[in-house]
This record gives C-alpha cells, sequence and structure tokens, in this order.
C-alpha cells in the first residue's frame, strides 16, 4: 500500500452515530468552508455525508456530480467502495443535495469529473476503511496489524469477521485518521476498480421512474412557453396580448426585457448575449395550451440590435481571407517560408471548412421555478428544480436578477438527459425564474425542439488554410496552419481558433500558426471537446495528405512526425507524450491490420488526437458505392487515459464518442441567414439512426499514468479517420462538413 498527504485531519472526515446503530462518514473537500467547531459535528445532519452503513450491512453511497449520461454516478462511488473493503453488491448510491460550500464544486465538464474527484474519494474510501478496522480490533480484542476489510466485513488473520452493520456503531466511536498516514489499496488488489459495473440507475432509467427536469411536478405549478424574437438579439415591442390572453388554459401572457444579469462565471460563455433574451411568455394550465397559444402569437419585434450574422457570407470572407493570407501569427518561426519555396520540396495548399452544429440533446431545456414572496417581513424565496452540468450557477443568477442572498435560494439538480456543454449555460433557467417572478406562480418552462435549435449556444463554425512541405527525403519540411474564425468582443468565441500547442505545432521544428477573426452575434458554447472536435479533422486530414504527397504510408509518416518518446512538457499530465500517442497509434493500426488489401470501393483511414489528457487513435474501414452511399463498417479505437475504473462505462463513452462523432461529421450543420437560424427541427437537422452504426472494436492501454476523463477525447478522431479512408476508397479528399453536403448519403 502507499501512503499520500491531503487534506488536514478535521477537513478530511468527520463521523456521527446514527439512529439505529449505522455510521455517517464525512468529508470536507479542499476547496470548502472551513469545518464548524468541534462541539456542532457530533449529531449534525447538516455535514457533508458521503457515507452511511446501516446496521443491517446496507451501505449508501451519495454522489455529488451532476450525472448527463457519463457515468460518473456510478464511477466514483466505485472508488470509495473499493478503498473501503466493501461489497458492490452491498452499495447503493443517492444523489447528494446541492451544497458547494460543504462539497466542493458541484459540476461536470471538460472530461474532468474523474481527475478532479479521484483524490477525495479514495481518502473517503480509505478513512472509512481505517475506522471500521478500529472498531473490529476493539470488538474481537485482536491487533489492528491483523485485520482485512473485504467484502464488507473485517476478517482477522485467526479466521474471526464482522460485518460493516455490525461494526458501525462502534466504528463512529474511532479516532478519525490521520490523512497523511493514509494507506491506499494497491491495484492488484482492486476487486471493484477496473470491473464492468453497470449504471447505478440503469435499471429506473429503463423503467421510466427516473425523474429527470422535465419530469417535475410541484403543487400549484402552471406550464409556460417563451417566444424569443427569430433573428438572434431582437425585443418584442408588443403583441396580441388580449387574444392571447382569451384563449383557452391561458392564465398570463407578458413580455420580458433583456437582462444581462448573470453569474460571472457564465460569463465568459455568452458572447456579448444577454443571460436573458427579450421575449414573450405564454403562461397555463398546461403544455397543450401554452404550446398552441403560440401558435397564435402575433409579435412586433425590435430588430435594430439583432444580429446579421450570414453562414454564406461567412464563406466568402473566409475564402477571400485565405487568398490574402495575412493572419496574426501566434506560434512558429520564419523557416515555414523559406521550406514553402524551395524547389526541392513539393508543396500542398488545402482550404477545410465545417459548420456551426447544435447540441440537441434528446431532452429539451427546461426548468421549473417557484418565486414566492415574503410575507410579514420574511424575505422572498426561490426554489428551482432543473438539469443542470453546474447548478450552483442558478443561485448565482438569482442573486443577479433578483438581488436575492444565496439562504434564499433552493436549487435542486436533476438528471440530465443529454448535457455535452450545452447545459453548462443556463439561459433556460434564467427565462423560467423570470417567469415565475413575474407571473406570482411556480412554473415549468419546457422549450419546443424548434426553440432547442434555433436558442442554443452552438458549436462554432470555422475554416482552415493549409499550407505544407515535403522534402526530397519524403520527410515534412513545412506545416502552416492559418485559423479562419470568430470573435466576440474581440475575443474569440468558445471552440474558436488555435492554442497554439496542436500536434505539428509542438512537435515539428518549422511549423506555423495564423490566426484571422471575425465579429459575430450567433451565440456559442462548449460541444462536446470545444475546439478538438473540429480542430482534429483538419489537423489529421493535412497530415494524411502530405504523407500521400509524399508517397509515403500514412502510419509511418505519423509516428515518424512523433519522433522520440517523451513530454511535450516534462511532467504534465495534461500534454501530450508522443511515447503514449505511438503506442495508441500502433495498437489501432494492428488491431485494424493496417497495410492488407482491401477491395475496391472500400479503404481504411487513420487519425490520432491528443486532448482532455487523453491519447487516442482510431482507424475506420469505410466502403463507397459509385452513387456515393457511404458505409463506415468497423472502428477500431485504442485509448490512454490511465487506469480504467469502470470498464463499462469507459467503453459506453467511446463508443458514444464514435457515434456522436458520425452522426455530426456525415450530417448535421446549422447555417443563419440575416441572423434567423435555418434548422427548425430533426427534418432539417438529422441524427444518426441505428442502422448506419459501425462495428467498434475499442481497445485501452491502462498505463500507470493518473486516470482523467473520458467523456470527450474520442470524438475528435472518428471525422479524420473517416475523411481518409474515404480518399483510400475513392481518390476523393474530403475537406469539409458534412458529408451530405458533398452528396453522400450515409448508409
Amino acid at each position: 500500500m502507499s501512503t499520500t498527504s491531503g487534506l488536514t485531519r478535521r477537513e478530511m472526515l468527520k463521523v456521527t452515530a446514527v439512529a439505529g446503530g449505522g455510521v455517517l462518514l464525512q468529508a470536507t473537500l479542499p476547496m470548502a468552508a472551513a469545518s464548524p467547531p468541534d462541539d456542532v459535528l457530533v449529531g449534525s445532519q447538516e455535514l457533508n455525508v458521503y457515507v452511511q452503513i446501516d446496521r443491517d450491512g446496507q451501505i449508501t453511497i451519495y454522489s455529488s456530480i451532476p450525472e448527463m449520461g457519463q457515468g460518473i454516478k456510478t464511477t466514483l462511488p466505485m472508488i470509495i467502495a473499493e478503498e473501503m473493503g466493501a461489497r458492490w453488491e452491498d452499495v447503493q448510491v443517492i444523489d447528494a443535495p446541492l451544497d458547494e460550500d460543504k462539497f466542493g464544486r458541484q459540476g461536470a465538464g471538460g472530461s474532468t469529473s474523474v481527475p478532479r474527484n479521484i483524490g477525495t474519494m479514495r481518502r473517503v474510501g480509505a478513512s472509512a476503511r481505517e475506522m471500521l478496522i478500529g472498531a473490529a480490533a476493539l470488538l474481537m480484542e485482536v491487533d489492528r496489524e491483523g485485520l482485512q476489510a473485504r467484502d464488507s466485513q473485517v476478517v482477522h488473520i485467526s479466521g474471526q469477521h464482522r460485518s460493516f452493520g455490525q461494526l458501525a456503531s462502534l466504528a463512529a466511536q474511532q479516532p478519525v485518521p490521520n490523512p497523511e498516514t493514509l494507506t491506499y489499496m494497491d491495484p492488484s488488489e482492486y476487486r471493484i476498480i477496473g470491473t464492468s459495473v453497470s449504471g447505478v440507475d440503469n435499471f429506473v432509467i429503463a423503467t421510466g421512474l427516473t425523474e429527470f427536469g422535465i419530469d417535475v411536478d410541484v403543487p400549484g405549478m402552471k406550464y409556460a412557453t417563451y417566444v424569443r424574437c427569430p433573428r438572434i438579439g431582437g425585443t418584442a415591442v408588443r403583441f396580441n396580448e388580449r387574444e392571447i390572453k382569451g384563449l383557452p388554459g391561458v392564465t398570463d401572457a407578458f413580455i420580458l426585457e433583456p437582462n444581462d444579469a448573470v453569474g460571472e462565471s457564465e460569463v465568459w460563455f455568452l458572447n456579448g448575449v444577454s443571460a436573458l433574451r427579450g421575449g414573450v411568455a405564454i403562461v397555463g394550465d398546461d403544455t397543450w395550451s401554452v404550446f398552441d397559444a403560440r401558435s397564435k402569437l402575433k409579435v412586433e419585434w425590435d430588430e435594430s440590435s439583432a444580429s446579421t450574422d450570414d453562414w454564406s457570407a461567412m464563406v466568402a470572407w473566409a475564402e477571400r481571407t485565405a487568398r490574402e493570407g495575412g493572419g496574426r501569427v501566434i506560434a512558429g518561426n520564419g523557416g515555414v517560408d523559406a521550406a514553402l519555396a524551395d524547389e526541392r520540396n513539393r508543396t500542398a495548399e488545402a482550404f477545410y471548412q465545417f459548420p456551426y452544429v447544435a447540441h440537441v440533446c434528446m431532452e429539451p431545456m427546461n426548468c421549473t421555478a417557484d418565486y414566492r414572496r415574503g410575507t410579514n417581513g420574511e424575505p422572498d424565496s426561490l426554489e428551482v428544480w432543473l438539469g443542470s452540468q453546474f447548478p450552483a450557477r442558478a443561485t448565482e443568477i438569482a442573486g443577479r436578477l433578483f438581488g436575492m442572498q444565496p439562504e434564499q435560494v433552493q436549487v435542486h439538480p436533476l438528471r440530465m438527459g443529454g448535457g455535452f456543454g450545452r447545459r453548462a449555460l443556463h439561459d433556460f433557467a434564467t427565462e423560467a425564474m423570470a417567469i415565475s417572478h413575474r407571473a406570482g406562480v411556480p412554473v415549468k418552462l419546457t422549450w419546443t425542439r424548434t426553440d432547442d435549435i434555433h436558442n442554443d449556444h452552438f458549436r462554432v463554425g470555422g475554416f482552415e488554410n493549409m499550407k505544407g512541405a515535403v522534402g526530397p527525403d519524403g520527410r515534412l519540411a513545412a506545416w502552416e496552419q492559418h485559423y479562419i474564425g470568430f470573435s466576440n468582443g474581440g475575443r474569440p468565441v468558445m471552440g474558436s481558433g488555435l492554442r497554439g500547442n496542436e500536434l505539428p505545432a509542438v512537435a515539428f521544428p518549422n511549423a506555423r500558426i495564423k490566426l484571422s477573426m471575425q465579429e459575430i452575434a450567433t451565440p456559442c458554447g462548449p460541444w462536446r471537446a470545444p475546439g478538438s472536435n473540429t480542430n482534429a479533422f483538419v489537423e489529421q486530414c493535412f497530415i494524411h495528405e502530405l504523407a500521400v504527397l509524399a508517397g509515403r504510408d500514412h502510419l509511418e509518416f505519423l509516428l515518424e512526425l512523433m519522433g522520440e518518446r517523451r513530454w511535450i512538457k516534462e511532467g504534465d499530465i495534461g500534454a501530450l507524450n508522443t511515447g503514449r500517442a505511438i503506442d495508441v497509434i500502433k495498437l489501432a493500426a494492428e488491431k485494424a491490420e493496417w497495410g492488407r488489401a482491401m477491395p475496391k470501393g472500400s479503404g481504411l483511414g487513420l487519425s490520432f488526437y491528443f486532448c482532455h489528457a487523453a491519447h487516442v487513435a482510431e482507424v475506420a474501414e469505410v466502403t463507397v458505392t459509385a452513387d456515393r452511399r457511404i458505409s463506415v463498417e468497423k472502428v477500431w479505437v485504442a485509448v490512454d487515459v490511465g487506469p480504467i475504473i469502470n470498464m463499462s462505462g469507459a467503453l459506453s463513452q467511446v463508443q458514444g464518442s464514435v457515434v456522436d462523432g458520425l452522426s455530426t461529421m456525415a450530417l448535421q450543420q446549422i447555417t443563419m441567414t440575416q441572423g434567423v437560424i435555418q434548422q427548425d427541427n430533426f427534418d432539417q437537422y438529422p441524427v444518426m439512426r441505428i442502422a448506419p452504426t459501425p462495428e467498434i472494436d475499442v481497445h485501452f492501454i491502462e498505463s500507470d499514468n493518473p486516470s482523467t476523463g473520458l467523456g470527450e477525447p474520442a470524438l475528435p478522431p472518428l471525422a479524420p479517420a473517416v475523411a481518409n479512408a474515404i480518399f483510400a476508397a475513392t481518390g476523393e479528399r474530403v475537406r469539409s462538413m458534412p458529408l451530405s453536403e458533398a452528396g453522400y448519403t450515409l448508409v
């Protein structure tokens, strides 16, 4: 076993007896507020509870991180249970309440939930184990050195044993372990971590018993719809109020003015768009009544400050910018120009583009809010029910909207029917809170699918003009990447631009990165693997173009680019490690039998990408018919994210990323004309159906590096792997997404 230093003794674990002989094991995270005085700890039910053991041996573990399908509600409790020595069959997992003063940051995004919380989960489990062992030593009158916790019991080398349930009350009286002396299980001892564990909510989801935000029903609740201006940024002047209020089932209708009251943590994503965009609210007795009423709504809009963004104009600007060159150099050197001008070298130039795309979570945005005005001198209060990646932001927004203090706001986090970054933003929750405040009743706001698409914070579209050279020896001689993207207020919008640490720029000395930006008003935000989901397509496809130009095998060319095995930043787990990259590239190629003869019309495509501290390589096998019908037959994926905690969850995340990546690259785009989004529903913004789903063969390299997240990094390599395979099958180069725009039909 190993030891580690961590939280202070009082910060790390608090224990209190429970009625009936159980024990509550409680932890305060490093970023939480200071612990209360000792004299208020015993018996307190307000501390941050993680583990409860009942007398009958039932172990309850509380999950504090929002769940949106990434499996974190199962993964993190597995770590606690493993370190405790519990049997997984004895564990039930329950959602914790929202309380960031005690739990620390209760948010999910950026594939950070595992790396951010694994240390705390291990400490909680190891501390519980030590307290149970201490209780067993007293009860059995033996030295604790001969005791071991396993299978939800503490066993002595003599054969004596006591169950966790039998030990729970006495364990509550044991000294709190010093975190600096804690020992942790060696991976060779694991019985839970690394196995395949079904999601703890799978049964209730499959049987329709899980409560998502859209399922909320509170006493006295009304239903609401909210209509924004079709042109982004327009505001409502007047509407046919008398007619709408007279419709059956409608109880109220009114205009809400724009409001910029938004938490500081959310400003970065909003790109200058108000937290509450002006529009018309309709409140009624049921969803059907308010949706029917909105179909009869006639609004006069003030569009004087509305968006004039136009996708066709963006394309024309980008093409002109690429021809003219220029751009601000953000990384690189002057040797690129000499290499591109050297007549001994072969050169290539290519213009790539990728569209705006929407999130289209299967559960449309929704929120239930109950604003109650205080009586008899009591302050107003607000209760909110929503699915959110960062539910505490609702409290922050309420403070800015209404001047409320945190103690006046209660937020109930609920499971999300998809997130992908969309539920990191809370414009829909802001609308619900404002409608309840104005209407004076609890309301459930539900967006239509059209609302969900039109009002999204999109993955930003963009363009990249690529130039490269290969020498007479077939090796890369120059790389220039000119990103042509979008900004708001002079700052690149979320996902637009390059960071200067992309693969060729950091692994190859003769590279240059340039940036050109145009101002937009279209709201953009995080979309599964922001930036990486488009940059991987361009980078990995152009590497393949240069390999073909050099007459080299793509696998050989890519491995050569990695050079020697090294950290790009020594010892930084968030940096590219070329050795780990080489290993996943070779593994994916080996599993796909790279280099084998392929039938006419079929081809293999390879790609690699590093993001979110994960090294992922993919090979796609594609068949293309003469009438441009494309079938992705199989995708091989090799992943290094360190040790896997839940093999079932990890496999699901990789498979889901491949399907999501293929659906997006093949079918989806958002366009706008004079600020108006052109797509309304799934007939114009299709999502891939089951039939075209390829066989997905996933392989993990469980290196000794720390475990990192897996919700995003397997998506970016998919598009370039498929595009490169299309070239191998047809000789036709794919430089834009979606494939449907180039006449391909996914079958």
